[in-house]
């Protein structure tokens, strides 16, 4: 997955990236103007002339470098407040998605007029190519704060108040976003996987996120389900078409789908999820998740249900 500010797929990133290179490189010369100017000046000064009067060549020289470092910072002022309000705008045709950051995961709410459209989904971010995505950001508990670095910079979320960034892929790819601020003991293990995909591919991803979960294939996912529906399970976590509507955890009507799990600690398949559900505690410490005792085959046909939610 794509994870650098420095190769930019989107228009917003590159404006950012355009003013990283143009800060930067002003600011390298004027390192090196200073630092040649000060190797001039000490080289071959005698103590004799430590006390001597300063010139007025010198003094001239002196009053243009200062008038020089004030155009060059307005210019960079100016550079700056026209790049933010680029970032700034609000595309008029923009797809309105809802991230609620919790400790320690991420919540995505796709918009939609008719709420039984509404599409949920966890650490996991689907956009169309081309189209502005505009994100309502808030928190459940304390700042976090949301970093997709190869679309856009970074914008915080406060508990209480709705923060907005807008998002626009132009290069269809996988990327990796991440909290960015401090946020508790498992920050960094608070990831987000975005993908970019043309219009007609997220429409079907979209409208396939609204469907119910499926039914179990193979009597090892029925008794999986069963499990589920029976334990402490469904006090935290919903799925769709089914009994379980709880909010506490991530949606896992279509679990299956996502390319890792605990927000990115572990890639999803069969023997993580398993592992997950067991002891969350030894790969995520200070996780909300509590352990889950089950017997072996049991656990076995938990994670294969969970497994086949696509």
């Amino acid at each position: 997955m794509n994870h650098t500010a420095l190769a930019p797929a989107g228009p917003f990133a590159e404006r950012i990236v355009e003013l990283f290179w143009l800060f930067g490189i002003v600011a390298a010369v004027v390192y090196l103007i200073v630092i040649g100017f000060l190797v001039y000046g000490l080289r071959g000064r005698r103590e004799a002339e430590a006390s001597a009067p300063v010139s007025p060549k010198t003094l001239r020289a002196i009053g243009a470098a200062v008038g020089l470092t004030g155009i060059v910072l307005v210019g960079l002022t100016i550079s700056d407040f026209l790049g933010n309000r680029a970032l700034a705008k609000v595309p008029a045709d923009a797809l309105h998605v809802r991230v609620t950051g919790h400790q320690w995961w991420w919540e995505i709410e796709y918009q939609d007029s008719i709420v039984a459209r509404r599409v949920t989904t966890a650490n996991q971010l689907a956009l169309p190519l081309g189209r502005p995505v505009m994100l309502e950001l808030g928190s459940g508990d304390v700042i976090h704060s949301f970093w997709v670095p190869s679309l856009q910079g970074k914008k915080d979320l406060l508990p209480g108040y709705t923060t907005t960034l807008a998002l626009l892929a132009s290069r269809a790819g996988d990327y990796t976003g991440e909290c960015a601020e401090f946020c508790g003991y498992q920050h960094a293990h608070m990831s987000l996987d975005v993908a970019a995909v043309p219009p007609d591919e997220f429409a079907r991803w979209l409208e396939a996120q609204r469907a119910d979960a499926a039914e179990p294939a193979t009597e090892a996912q029925r008794r999986g389900r069963e499990i589920f529906l029976t334990s402490s399970c469904r006090a935290c976590h919903a799925v769709q078409g089914t009994i379980a509507a709880a909010r506490l955890g991530p949606d896992l009507t279509h679990v299956g789908s996502r390319p890792r799990i605990a927000a990115g600690a572990l890639p999803n398949n069969l023997a993580n999820m398993a592992a997950w559900i067991a002891n969350p505690q030894a790969f995520k410490p200070g996780a909300r998740m509590p352990a889950t005792q089950l017997a072996s085959d049991d656990l076995a046909a938990l994670a294969s249900w969970l497994g086949s939610l696509r």
